[in-house]
């Protein structure tokens, strides 16, 4: 009896021994710090790891929606008054983006591949069909009046071909024309005395089951914060579009994924081969996705601030010393020499100036923020994305990537 006694009052001293040493290390952050220790050593690249599999083909579902600015009055436009525009959309697609042509080199600290998008068209979830027909800018003309304006024989032929055909400033098309390519008439004309162009034009152009270059990434296995990052892009440590080191900087990820252990007073960095530069996102704020805590983080104003706000921004001046306002990016220099300025929607976050140049702007910060909501353990896998990636404020493309198709 006394030894049966004993045996309680051990077990009870051992219960309430360790029950206090379990909150002494929760209190103490042991076990979060172990976690954290743990996730950081298996969250590499490599074969048959759950990591590897969700960078090789993500598994939430992306779509990417565009919307158009439809001109209304394209000859007060010509007459001198400023631009109005509805926008019309979304033309919703669903984006398919695996790495393909996985190979690892460097005893498995580096692996290369292509990242293939296909888009597919989601009529469910759009406006109306790809045949809804759009009045914009004709940017197959704008860009050939821009690079034959100092050739003047050139530039008469090209007037003249214009007024005999009716071909003007603006032109209206279909929304699948517009993104995926239409042949131009103006081009084709051109073609016969310059074989080599290409008389196709689209925002998407050859971009539909295709891969923007072959990457080379670190798979985390050295260092846990260089998973997924990018070491070179088509052969490239660095880009030359740029007029300054710091811009032609190659930095971060390709925005699919993070490395693990995300906290909330890092700079997350990425590059976008669709922007032609790096940029970067610092956490905002707490968010639940679908019962899924995570970090918001978002691109600051100063990412596309001026000069005058921003010095290290003088890179992207393009030529030297032609900047621009605030929020908007010439990157004419990586679209073949056309004349396209990039910004976020509705030039959200851009000087006031431009939001009146054209009638219809209407930034918000809700619909035309770039945000990245991430849960910060684990994979540090995206549960939210909505990215303004692409927008010439005459085609504006929101990507959007959650996990209301994926099954708990």
């Amino acid at each position: 009896m006394l030894l049966k006694s004993c045996c309680i009052y051990s077990i009870g001293v051992c219960s309430l021994l360790t029950l206090i040493l379990g909150i002494s290390l929760v209190l103490s952050n042991v076990f979060p710090h172990f976690i954290q220790s743990l996730v950081k050593k298996e969250v590499v690249l490599k074969n048959g790891t759950e990591a590897f599999e969700a960078w090789e083909n993500p598994p939430a579902p992306i779509y990417m929606q565009f919307y158009f600015f439809n001109v209304t009055n394209p000859l007060e436009v010509l007459d001198g008054d400023r631009p109005a525009v509805v926008e019309i959309g979304p033309y919703t697609y669903r984006e398919y983006r695996p790495m393909e042509q996985v190979d690892f080199q460097d005893n498995g600290t580096k692996v290369t591949a292509v990242n293939t998008k296909t888009y597919i068209f989601q009529r469910n979830m759009s406006r109306g069909p790809e045949s809804d027909l759009i009045r914009t800018v004709n940017i197959p003309a704008v860009t050939v009046m821009e690079r034959f304006k100092d050739h003047s024989i050139m530039a008469n032929l090209i007037s003249s071909y214009m007024k005999s055909t009716g071909e003007g400033l603006f032109t209206t098309h279909t929304v699948g024309e517009l993104l995926w390519g239409y042949e131009d008439s103006l081009l084709k004309a051109l073609k016969l005395v310059q074989p080599d162009l290409d008389d196709v034009f689209g925002l998407f152009y050859k971009n539909n089951a295709s891969n923007d270059g072959e990457y080379v990434f670190f798979t985390g296995q050295q260092n846990y914060k260089d998973f997924a990052r990018v070491d070179t892009w088509n052969g490239e440590s660095s880009l030359s579009w740029w007029t300054s080191d710091e811009c032609n900087m190659i930095n971060g990820t390709n925005g699919a994924s993070f490395h693990p252990v995300i906290t909330k007073n890092e700079t997350l960095y990425m590059f976008s081969s669709d922007l032609c530069r790096s940029l970067y996102a610092l956490y905002e704020e707490d968010v639940t996705v679908k019962g899924i805590p995570g970090y918001r983080f978002s691109p600051p104003s100063m990412v596309f601030a001026n000069v005058t706000v921003n010095p290290a921004n003088a890179g992207f001046c393009v030529p030297a010393e032609n900047c621009l306002g605030s929020g908007v990016l010439n990157v004419s220099p990586c679209k073949q020499g056309a004349p396209i300025i990039m910004s976020s929607p509705h030039f959200y976050q851009a000087d006031e100036k431009f939001v009146q140049d054209v009638f219809g702007m209407k930034p918000i910060k809700e619909q035309h923020q770039t945000v990245i909501d991430i849960n910060p353990v684990g994979i540090s896998i995206i549960i939210s994305l909505s990215a303004p990636e692409y927008d010439t404020n005459l085609t504006s493309a929101r990507k959007q990537m959650d996990y209301r198709d994926i099954d708990n």
